[in-house]
């Protein structure tokens, strides 16, 4: 008797749990159908199950948060916050960080513009960069002071003012370069590089740009997925990376 009592006290856990799962599958079903229904063209790219009790965080496709009852009706946007015994977290940017990091890394670091650290590499940033903004020029007079904290640091294409456009075109001419490195420092210091053309990653680095949350330059992505938006001092950076 008791034997047949556990195994069918067995059969009704795995019920459960089978039951447990198709319903999960249902609400994330729910929330994609219901969101893309009222906002056409929203490419939603994961929902799941937020820290908060009855929330879902929804990823889309252009970086946006979107948390949402599991019947999809109620819907929130905006960072949340928690409380914690250190203070108070973004819960919000953490899970943007592990989505940029992987969206970093599914992208590589093929078509970049590195400046290599000087002995054994400690840090790599990447950085979104775009040849005229004063603010780029100045974290990138500060890159050989980087290299000597043993920082490697990766050069991705955001040139602001979009395709077609002078910066645009400039960028391309830096990738286009025989020695990019001093071509772009040549571009940097305020100098014409000759004009030139060639097969080159520049969009594709900017749809990146665009995908994983720049919205200004220089834009510092670090190997955790979290970003340094605007210019930081190369000490200040070096040793908010715990290297001094």
């Amino acid at each position: 008797m008791k034997l047949r009592t556990l195994a069918a006290m067995a059969g009704l856990v795995a019920s459960m749990v089978t039951v447990s799962a198709v319903n999960a599958g249902e609400v994330e079903e729910t929330i994609t159908e219901r969101l893309s229904q009222a906002v056409p063209g929203l490419r939603i790219m994961s929902v799941s199950k937020s820290e908060a009790p009855g929330l879902y965080e929804v990823q889309s496709s252009n970086g946006d948060t979107i948390y949402t009852t599991e019947d999809g009706v109620y819907l929130l946007t905006g960072d949340m916050l928690k409380i914690t015994d250190n203070g108070i977290a973004n819960v919000t940017e953490e899970a943007r960080a592990r989505v940029r990091q992987k969206q970093m890394a599914e992208f590589g670091d093929g078509g970049v513009i590195s400046y290599p650290a000087k002995g054994q590499q400690k840090a790599v940033i990447d950085v979104f960069t775009d040849i005229d903004c004063p603010y780029c020029r100045k974290l990138h007079d500060e890159v050989p002071q980087l290299n000597e904290y043993g920082i490697t640091v990766n050069y991705y294409a955001f040139p602001r003012s979009g395709p077609n456009t002078p910066s645009f075109r400039k960028y391309e001419s830096v990738w286009c370069a025989e020695d990019q490195r001093d071509a772009m420092d040549t571009a940097k210091g305020g100098k014409s590089v000759p004009s030139k053309t060639c097969e080159n990653p520049v969009a594709e680095q900017y749809q990146l740009g665009g995908k994983v949350g720049v919205t200004g330059t220089p834009a510092i992505v670090l190997e955790d997925g979290n970003m340094i938006r605007g210019y930081v001092p190369a000490r200040n950076l070096a040793e908010g990376l715990g290297l001094l």
